[in-house]
């Protein structure tokens, strides 16, 4: 359904047209939330231009000046170290929009400084899971945004999965789980895909198993609310095959492996909005 909220009568910008910022606009087109003639992605690359044109049937431009033409929300899909170079060679064409970014660790605040007062801005985590609108979005709103202006980039995100609204004091832990996270399940699929090619089992098949066995799971996990701890003990039979292998990943660390992994990805959010 296209969206009727005032957020939406004017142009929808994406500033950036990499995997991220064309799983945004391919999912808006998707889901009929956007209309294809209220999308514009800037792109500086002629050959990435044609593709997502091509791709899309969208307008694509290589001046993020003219992508921003009538828009009354920009998305900054670029990453963090060039955020600021970006917004400030941007900065008269975003004004009177609702400026949206997902560079890693950024900061509402920082983003502030850069854009007129006033401007609203919100910050969002999203993650490559977006590319098939199964994506995990982390939206948390700046001083100036109003809540309207939060639900409304809220459901953009929501387009593509699905979005929550956090306090910004909690983004850099967000980002190290679903930021990152795409990482550690692929790491994870790979390690036992690897370990059942050790049993025998064709490459194919031992991938086919990990990967719907870990949708699968996440599946029954989100519908029936269960803790994860509740469907350990459900799966593991006294003296069975699924508590001889739980004990190994447990004297392997695999949870401290695991906070250790979060806990770096979170300072290093950190560090990247600090600009480090």
């Amino acid at each position: 359904m296209m969206m009727t909220s005032d957020m939406f009568q004017g142009r929808l910008a994406i500033i950036g047209g990499g995997k991220m910022g064309e799983a945004i606009a391919a999912g808006l087109l998707a889901s009929g939330l956007v209309p294809v003639e209220y999308l514009a992605i800037a792109e500086p690359l002629a050959s990435r231009r044609d593709e997502l044109a091509a791709a899309h049937g969208v307008a694509v431009f290589a001046d993020g000046r003219e992508a921003l033409e009538g828009a009354r929300m920009a998305i900054l899909a670029v990453k963090p170290q060039s955020i600021d170079s970006v917004v400030r060679d941007l900065v008269d064409g975003l004004s009177g929009t609702v400026v949206v970014s997902i560079a890693a660790g950024v900061s509402c605040a920082r983003l502030e400084t850069l854009l007129p007062e006033g401007t609203p801005v919100v910050r969002v985590m999203p993650n490559t899971p977006a590319m098939v609108r199964e994506g995990m979005a982390l939206v948390s709103g700046g001083r100036a945004a109003s809540d309207e202006q939060v639900e409304a980039v809220a459901t953009v995100f929501g387009a593509l999965g699905r979005a929550t609204v956090i306090d910004e004091r909690f983004q850099d832990a967000g980002t190290a789980i679903s930021g990152s996270g795409p990482a550690y399940f692929a790491l994870v699929v790979d390690a036992l895909a690897r370990a059942g090619v050790a049993q025998g089992l064709p490459r194919d098949v031992a991938q086919e198993l990990a990967v719907q066995t870990m949708r699968g799971t996440a599946g029954l996990l989100q519908q029936t609310g269960i803790h994860p701890e509740q469907l350990i003990d459900g799966v593991s039979s006294p003296g069975g095959t699924t508590i001889a292998a739980v004990n190994v990943l447990e004297a392997h660390g695999v949870r401290a492996a695991f906070a250790s992994a979060v806990a770096a990805a979170a300072e290093r959010a950190k560090e990247l909005g600090a600009g480090r």
